[in-house]
């Protein structure tokens, strides 16, 4: 299937689910888990044979900048679809398929310069696939947390919004968000281990801003987690750190990538 099809399949899913949430966010249509499960593993499929195409080159797998977001918001989709058959996370469709739309349309309009994993380097693709699903698990608790956030605000200030009669109980979302952050911790720290062992040099200069930006977010990481066990801490607080950790691990990401590939234009 051609390239230009499969990405329009993907993107009029995503488009008929975000559709359908924000019809049920606003009280116009019943929540329908089979309905809602069918679309999303749809647009899931189509994502998923779009990502083979344009990830997989002769020799290896291309995962530059774009590209490598586009495999991200698949796998965020493939976490949250797992996570919504059991947890009450069906708020969360409402900020991931856009973002899914939004990776899609940059992979394919925008260009930079190729880095190339050698599909016969098993140990760095097992430190990537660890990586990208920290990744992905860490992108839907940062979402998870601002919900708690204003959750937590505007139920303080009394103010019973659309948004509040909405989303499951406080401690519902507390409890979800810190599943996510354990989940999450378990697999940077496994994504850390299987670099150090695998990566020739994991301080080398093109790693060593990475590097060092990941281990602080481990490290805010494992200190909300210890305040939760050992000074209760909930609420906006947990959102807080939350979302400072996710921000490190965008820069050791995100950053990285951004500043090579696309401000000094260096492949790999």
């Amino acid at each position: 299937m051609g390239t230009l099809i499969l990405a329009v399949t993907s993107l009029f899913l995503y488009s008929v689910g975000t559709a359908l949430q924000a019809l049920h966010f606003r009280g116009r249509v019943q929540s329908n888990l089979a309905i809602t499960t069918l679309i999303g593993v749809l647009a899931l499929t189509s994502h998923g044979l779009l990502i083979g195409q344009t990830l997989h080159q002769s020799g290896g797998f291309d995962l530059s900048f774009f590209k490598s977001s586009m495999l991200i918001s698949w796998l965020i989709v493939l976490l949250l679809l797992g996570l919504n058959l059991k947890k009450p996370v069906q708020s969360l469709f409402l900020g991931v398929y856009p973002l899914a739309i939004l990776t899609i349309i940059l992979a394919l309009v925008a260009h930079g310069p190729s880095r190339l994993v050698s599909d016969q380097s098993y140990g760095m693709l097992s430190h990537v696939a660890l990586s990208v699903t920290a990744y992905s698990l860490f992108s839907l608790a940062a979402i998870q947390a601002v919900l708690l956030y204003v959750q937590n605000r505007q139920l303080k200030h009394n103010y019973n919004s659309l948004l509040v009669r909405n989303l499951p109980p406080l401690q519902t979302m507390e409890s979800l968000l810190f599943e996510m952050v354990w989940a999450g911790v378990v697999l940077l720290i496994l994504a850390i281990v299987t670099g150090a062992l695998f990566i020739e040099d994991l301080f080398a200069q093109d790693l060593a801003h990475k590097t060092v930006f990941s281990i602080l977010s481990l490290m805010v990481f494992i200190a909300l987690l210890i305040g939760r066990y050992t000074r209760g801490w909930r609420g906006i607080t947990a959102s807080r750190w939350t979302l400072a950790g996710c921000l490190l691990l965008m820069l050791a990401f995100y950053g990285s990538k951004f500043v090579l590939e696309l401000v000094f234009h260096r492949g790999g």
